[in-house]
């Protein structure tokens, strides 16, 4: 979806729960005065010729762009946003569609108590970047791979150490380095059948294409870890709302990356909803709602101490009057009841189905990166008990145990959708088997941008 519709999309279908009423009329109001005319495309200062050849000399990534229209601007205000419009309007949006997004930013930032540029100018990158549809062009790629780089820096510190001696201490390929393999992997925390698994595809790979020695076997590593993520293709159409049922064990980040999940959806110009089915904890409805403000959705919760499934229930029938796209179903994670947490997960699956055909289309599991082999045990459950159709590893970045991603996509076939990065809502992102595998084995960026250049 480009620009065009995602703005209408965001801005026209439905009222963000934290600007409803007279207050954001007033706010729109207050900063109206505060932008340009977007029909004759005006920079603040008077130089838009300029700023406009700058703009169209300048290298064609959207940072370079950022960087030529935040030249001189240190907090967010008057000058920020109409730097901002002028960008827009210097990308053929519409003036009424470049407006309303100015004036979305400026409201987010108020929610968020950002002032400094240095505060909010990646997720500004990253919101223009899913609105423009540009997070694939080659400068949103090296952002995304230098994010996963230093997420993994702890993995990478510790197997590339042990590869390195590994590879050092071997010449030709013998029984003795294959084995000293399967002890680096078991250390990475992948697991004891998932290292002697991978460890056979690594064998078969070298017969395959005749290597003998072991430093070849570096980057036929890189090319089966690479397609351990290799996801099968799927039907993607659905009858609206898509209804995604989120689960995983408490303390994972469900909550938080509910929350971030949402706000990616509403920037790609969905219309979104998120329900409190995890009842069991009073707090979680409320961090829950807090984080549905935060994203602009929509948001529905039952009494205390509801049944789930009723929750459930109810929330599809309020996403169809909404006209939601997507409505986001959390769900209580209390593995110490066990057996009357999957019977619960059961029936709200049931419920769904029966309320809304095909519901859910989709149960994402949010396993957390610091549980090593623990998330093995997360997933059977999960899986054996709700039924899971995509995972969601959090807190990659604080855990040297990254190798875990390698273990549960082995053993389960399940792809990883989107790894957690850190606390900011853009730190959730796509997850990329060739990043993980360059950034896990020590690919430099260096390297990846003298190969998306071209070798130049």
């Amino acid at each position: 979806m480009g620009f065009f519709s995602a703005v209408k999309r965001i801005f026209g279908g439905g009222t963000p729960a934290d600007e409803a009423g007279g207050e954001a009329e007033a706010r729109r109001e207050k900063i109206a005065p505060a932008l340009p005319d977007a029909g004759k495309g005006n920079a603040p200062d008077g130089g838009d010729a300029a700023l406009t050849l700058r703009l169209r000399e300048a290298e064609p990534r959207l940072s370079a762009w950022l960087a030529i229209i935040l030249e001189g601007v240190d907090t967010a205000g008057e000058l920020f946003n109409a730097r901002l419009l002028f960008l827009l309007r210097a990308l053929d949006v519409p003036g009424g569609e470049a407006r309303t997004f100015v004036r979305e930013f400026d409201g987010w930032l108020a929610r968020m108590e950002y002032r400094r540029i240095e505060e909010f100018r990646s997720e500004l990158q990253y919101r223009l970047a899913l609105a423009l549809d540009l997070e694939d062009e080659e400068d949103e790629r090296n952002r995304l791979f230098l994010k996963i780089s230093e997420g993994l820096a702890r993995t990478r510190e510790h197997l590339a150490r042990r590869l390195d001696a590994l590879f050092s201490g071997h010449g030709e390929l013998d029984e003795k380095f294959w084995e000293n393999m399967e002890e680096v992997f078991i250390m990475a925390d992948m697991g004891y059948e998932t290292s002697l698994a991978l460890v056979d595809r690594l064998r078969s790979a070298a017969r395959r294409e005749g290597i003998t020695r072991a430093a070849p076997v570096r980057d036929a590593l890189r090319r089966e870890v690479e397609a351990v993520f290799a996801a099968p293709r799927r039907i993607t159409a659905v009858n609206l709302p898509e209804v995604v049922l989120m689960v995983g064990v408490n303390g994972v980040g469900k909550t938080t990356t509910i929350g971030k999940l949402a706000y990616r959806a509403r920037l790609q110009g969905k219309k979104v909803m998120i329900a409190a089915a995890d009842t069991f904890r009073a707090a979680a409805v409320e961090q829950l709602r807090i984080w549905a403000e935060r994203a602009g959705a929509l948001f529905h919760a039952g009494p205390a101490d509801a049944e789930p499934a009723a929750v459930a229930y109810e929330a599809v029938e309020a996403a169809v009057r909404a006209g939601a796209d997507v409505l986001f179903v959390d769900t209580a994670g209390r593995l110490q009841t066990k057996t009357n947490l999957m019977e619960e997960l059961t029936k709200i699956r049931q419920v769904l189905g029966k309320k809304h055909p095909g519901a859910p289309h989709r149960t994402m599991l949010v396993i957390d990166a610091t549980t090593g082999q623990n998330a093995l045990s997360q997933t059977k459950l999960f899986r054996d008990a709700s039924g899971v159709d995509e995972l969601i590893l959090t807190k990659l970045d604080g855990t040297a145990k990254g190798g875990i991603a390698i273990a549960v996509a082995m053993e389960y076939s399940l792809p990883i959708s989107f790894v957690g990065l850190g606390e900011k809502l853009e730190d959730l992102r796509p997850f990329s088997g060739a990043d993980y595998a360059a950034a896990l084995l020590g690919e430099e960026q260096e390297q990846r941008e003298i190969k998306a250049f071209g070798g130049r």
